[in-house]
């Protein structure tokens, strides 16, 4: 018997790249929705299995994916959308008999504040200059700017909810991490960033990196993690690692971590449909390059959204 699964946020690279993944599966039955007609995921499943859903700050968004579950008879929710898990994650009474594909929401409420706020905490700060501020909450490089003395320090606004961080000019890496269901860490795997668009890794390679490996692992059992994440660690003045950021989702750049050996996709739905997943899993060095794909649709297929005019952070 197939099951059935539900992908959200098909409109960006995470979206495209879990159904992908998934649709390489015979047992699993993928429906893609997003909240824009016009998004490219959508159209990688049959035309029965594609849905459009409202923004996930939306009220009515928790409850049109339960309507979903109920009427598609849907066993798994994987949403790859910040908004969307911290809605779903506060309300999954909502959606049963689905599960979601999620940590708990304890665990994403403190891999998405990314604090120190602007401000007095700031101020209070002895920074060596320059320093980085950037978006408590947010996706891709979207709001970051650089900071070169304390009176631009001083003159930052407050309103925006910006955070200050130590500026770091080492290489940037992501790590792909991946947690089964007692926090035991089954891969983490390291890429580099050679180039990036819109926030998103286009071209980079994955590496063995002992140091990079072991602080991901360690950030991820520290909050919790069941399933996936993206842990960003950039080299400080002195060559180490230091921690970034934690988004507690799928990232865009995923298919070069599943080419390396790591279907982070199918191995969380399976480990979220409480089937048995292995305790590690190896992946190899290699690099990737992405390119822009067309999905060549009829016209009379595209769904019409009444929330296409909205702009939701994927």
């Amino acid at each position: 018997m197939t099951t059935r699964v539900l992908v959200t946020g098909a409109g960006g690279p995470a979206g495209v790249a879990v159904i992908r993944s998934l649709l390489r599966r015979d047992d699993l039955e993928v429906f893609a929705a997003d909240m824009d007609g016009w998004a490219s995921g959508i159209y990688l499943v049959p035309a029965e299995r594609r849905r459009l859903v409202p923004p996930g700050r939306d009220v009515d968004f928790v409850p049109a994916i339960g309507r979903m579950v109920a009427e598609d008879g849907i066993d798994l929710v994987i949403s790859t959308v910040d908004v969307e898990l911290v809605a779903l994650a506060g309300r999954r009474e909502e959606i049963a008999p689905a599960v979601l594909a999620a940590p708990p929401k304890e665990t994403l409420d403190v891999a998405l504040d990314k604090l120190v706020l602007a401000g007095p905490d700031a101020a209070a700060i002895d920074w060596e200059y320059p320093v980085f501020a950037k978006p408590r909450q947010g996706a891709g490089s979207r709001g970051v700017r650089l900071v070169p003395d304390r009176a631009a320090l001083d003159a930052l606004p407050t309103d925006e909810g910006l955070i200050v961080q130590d500026f770091l000019p080492g290489e940037e890496y992501s790590v792909d991490v991946i947690a089964d269901a007692s926090g035991s860490v089954v891969a983490a795997v390291p890429r580099t960033r050679a180039r990036v668009d819109s926030g998103v890794a286009i071209a980079g390679r994955t590496v063995h990196d002992d140091e990079l490996e072991n602080a991901a692992a360690s950030i991820a059992r520290a909050i919790g993690l069941v399933g996936v994440a993206n842990v960003q660690l950039r080299r400080d003045r002195d060559g180490r690692a230091v921690l970034l950021e934690v988004n507690p989702r799928f990232p865009g750049a995923l298919p070069l971590t599943i080419a390396a050996g790591v279907d982070i996709p199918s191995l969380v739905a399976d480990l979220f449909l409480g089937r048995g997943i292995p305790s590690t899993v190896a992946f190899r060095e290699i690099a990737s390059v992405r390119f822009l794909e067309d999905v060549i649709v009829e016209v009379d297929e595209i769904l019409v959204s009444a929330h296409a005019g909205h702009q939701e952070e994927l």
